[in-house]
């Protein structure tokens, strides 16, 4: 049900859904752009993998990188990482320099944590250990060349490692580099700042030490740049059109939201005046029959481009470098614009038959997935707990959730079979009642419910489509109303584009059926 303002909006939001194309042609550059940020940042990493941590494969061994096994192999994977740093800029490939680490000094800070004091003896199962942790601290300074201060640093006692007292070996470092690939699109080059951090996980005592590399990259604005060559009337035009998408959303909200406000308004009228005639309330599928959903949906879908749009301007002068927020905000709205255009293939009767099964059937489906989603949970947990140790898929909750969900949909069977390690036949036997029942009970039966949900609800979209569908109270005063010799009598009211703007007292009378 419309008013007459609602043809206007329905005008500007056919007009705004025609501008898809080159609005796709912006995220497409913008997405091009952040495929380039991305993979700079991942090359980065495995280039530092690759020169800081001494006999790396190339290949992370687990969510670690690497791993040692003998005293010699820490110290000299500790003090190779200390050299390869003081020699970065004679070996790195890349536009790397040193950078200020958090106590504003450029260099290595290297940590240790370690239990205060303590005394063990396997052989006769003695411990004695004060679990208060402490950390010892020592930095290195880059500009004191290697081979001269090596012999200080490495002779020093800080490096007395205790390692039954040992828990971890902290190296962190901060680095700095210039991404050159956005020049070939003739933009100004990004600035990164590279905080790494290196640690020796020495928490279990189990003979193995794991190495973990973390760097994490952020974007700084870059100082005293000129790239000669630079097209500056590009990155204008291309920020004319943010603002001209600025503007088309900020219309196409205040449109929307001015219509559904008038349906509520109106909505509240009908609900007093059905009351007062009738002595019944209305029903809430006649309840919202005023509030057009689409609508909605292009109001979430305008505020997403609006300020998707307003952070991919920052982004391009270099004001703020939040990619994923931006790429975030606007693939979602350009996935809810494309949703929005099923709305005008629901004018042909063989399209709406999906629209209509849709919402018939949603209600019913969200019931069943809440029932379902019960028993999926469960699984999850159980899986988790008793499974945990013995599979690699089953080692955290949303892996267990993630590999549940692919043994419902058929994919990768047997290799989740096939890798349970047999360490303990009762978990093994155990795991082999839990992987035949839950696929048995989600594809066989849940998953055969869920399509009967819509099955049915698909049957009785196309019964009622030819034997038409059964009058709500709402249509059957709107056809009542429709037949009256009052409402035939009255003139049609033209439509402009300014009655949006010029709404009067009398119109309030008028209901057009959509």
């Amino acid at each position: 049900m419309l008013n007459l303002a609602d043809e206007a909006t329905s005008w500007w939001i056919h007009l705004r859904s025609g501008g898809l194309k080159p609005g796709l042609w912006r995220l497409v550059l913008f997405g091009l752009n952040n495929q380039l940020v991305v993979s700079f940042k991942e090359d980065n990493t495995v280039a530092f993998k690759h020169l800081f941590l001494k006999g790396y494969s190339g290949i992370d061994e687990d969510d670690y990188s690497c791993s040692v096994y003998t005293q010699e192999d820490v110290y000299e994977s500790i003090f190779f990482v200390i050299n390869q740093y003081h020699r970065l800029k004679n070996i790195s490939l890349g536009m790397v320099g040193y950078e200020e680490n958090k106590d504003d000094r450029i260099g290595l800070k290297v940590c240790k944590q370690h239990y205060k004091k303590g005394t063990v003896l396997p052989s006769n199962y003695t411990l004695n250990i004060d679990s208060e942790v402490e950390i010892d601290c020592i930095h290195l300074d880059p500009q004191v060349p290697a081979t001269e201060n090596s012999g200080h640093w490495m002779n020093s006692s800080f490096f007395n490692l205790e390692f039954y007292r040992l828990l971890e070996v902290e190296i962190s470092f901060n680095l700095k580099g210039i991404d050159l690939q956005t020049i070939h699109a003739r933009e100004l080059p990004d600035c990164y700042v590279f905080y790494n951090t290196i640690t020796f996980n020495n928490k279990a005592h189990s003979g193995r030490i794991k190495i973990y590399f973390d760097t994490e990259a952020n974007i700084q604005e870059c100082k005293g740049l000129h790239v000669s060559g630079s097209s500056q009337k590009n990155t204008q035009y291309i920020l004319m059109f943010d603002v001209f998408v600025i503007v088309g959303c900020f219309t196409s909200l205040i449109l929307c939201t001015r219509s559904i406000v008038l349906a509520l308004r109106l909505q509240k009228r009908f609900i007093r005046f059905f009351l007062e005639k009738y002595k019944r309330r209305v029903s809430d599928a006649d309840r919202w029959e005023f509030i057009n959903g689409w609508y909605i949906l292009v109001i979430i879908s305008d505020l997403m481009t609006i300020i998707g749009s307003i952070l991919k301007m920052e982004i391009k002068a270099k004001n703020v470098t939040n990619y994923d927020l931006c790429s975030i905000l606007l693939g979602t709205s350009t996935l809810f614009a494309w949703v929005g255009v099923i709305r005008y293939l629901g004018y042909f009767q063989t399209y709406n038959v999906l629209i209509l099964t849709m919402q018939a059937s949603l209600p019913k489906v969200l019931r069943f997935c809440a029932c379902a989603g019960m028993i999926y949970l469960g699984y999850t947990f159980c899986g988790w707990i008793v499974i945990g140790p013995y599979h690699e898929k089953f080692e955290d909750l949303s892996t267990v959730a993630e590999c549940l969900f692919s043994l419902v949909n058929g994919d990768d069977m047997f290799a989740t079979f096939a890798q349970i390690q047999q360490k303990s036949i009762l978990v093994w036997l155990f795991s082999r009642v839990y992987l035949y029942s839950f696929i048995s009970l989600f594809i066989y039966m849940i998953l055969s419910l869920f399509i009967a949900l819509i099955t049915d609800s698909y049957d009785t979209i196309k019964k009622y489509q030819q034997n038409g569908f059964p009058l709500t109270d709402l249509q059957e005063f709107l056809k009542e109303c429709s037949g009256s010799e009052e409402y035939q009598k009255q003139a049609p009211t033209p439509v402009t584009f300014l009655c949006c703007c010029q709404r009067r007292g009398s119109d309030d009378n008028l209901i057009l059926i959509n």
